[in-house]
């Protein structure tokens, strides 16, 4: 599969804005499935990070057919390295047993995203798109 940036930021957008949505409305479910106690402040915490999911998600979508450029690099650039450093801390709770077995779903997502904005950093199809 030949990937590009328009792909994988609309792709990853909608990603996005879905986890926006669960963490916001219903994130004692993502913490269920985590094995993780849906304390008050566990909850405060998850409802907020939703406006950053949403965010992110917005500006994917809105970004995802721009052409290659400095502002394109970064904006792939800086989300590789948030779903790698999201993947990196989701090793690290299930190692410490802050979090279950079904964490990895998540960070097989992550790393994913991460590979693929990496991959396509310097994609040029954007500028074909049809």
């Amino acid at each position: 599969m030949n990937l590009s940036f328009r792909l994988v930021a609309l792709t990853a957008g909608v990603i996005f804005l879905a986890l926006a949505c669960l963490w916001m409305f219903v994130p004692q479910l993502i913490l269920w499935i985590w094995q993780i106690d849906s304390s008050e402040p566990a909850l405060l915490v998850a409802r907020r990070s939703a406006a950053l999911f949403l965010g992110i998600g917005a500006l994917l979508l809105l970004a995802r057919n721009a052409e290659a450029s400095p502002a394109r690099r970064a904006i792939a650039t800086g989300v590789a390295i948030a779903c790698a450093t999201h993947a990196a801390l989701g090793i690290f709770e299930f190692a410490t047993k802050h979090a279950g077995i079904a964490i990895w779903q998540a960070i097989a997502v992550e790393i994913a995203l991460a590979i693929a904005f990496l991959s396509v950093r310097d994609d040029d199809s954007a500028s074909q798109k049809s």
